[in-house]
């Protein structure tokens, strides 16, 4: 059976009582996808000082200045501070330790 909040809307089992609303879920994914960008970032740095890749070596220096550059619009573009990235990977290691702490419980 569904559970409903006074104002109608549906409050499910899975829903966190720290619900920030979709300004800040939207922000929060766009912060995600600037870490993965990062990720990829550091992968092509680190091809370009492996020997195996050196017949690529311009392709790889075209795409980390490529990279770079969407990085950098993506940071300006949704106003994105250092502190926000940092914050927001905390946040998904708390949340990543109290499940696995409640997995724990139920084995």
């Amino acid at each position: 059976m569904r559970n409903f909040k006074k104002d109608g809307h549906h409050k499910g089992k899975d829903h966190d009582s720290h619900h920030r609303g979709p300004k800040t879920f939207r922000r929060g994914r766009a912060i995600a996808f600037l870490e993965m960008m990062n990720v990829k970032r550091s992968t092509i740095k680190e091809q370009l000082d492996k020997p195996e890749f050196q017949s690529i070596n311009q392709i790889l220096v075209g795409e980390l200045k490529a990279i770079d550059m969407l990085i950098n619009e993506f940071i300006q573009l949704f106003e994105i501070q250092e502190n926000e990235a940092a914050d927001k990977k905390s946040e998904e290691k708390e949340t990543s330790n109290e499940k696995g702490m409640e997995m724990n419980e139920t084995n």
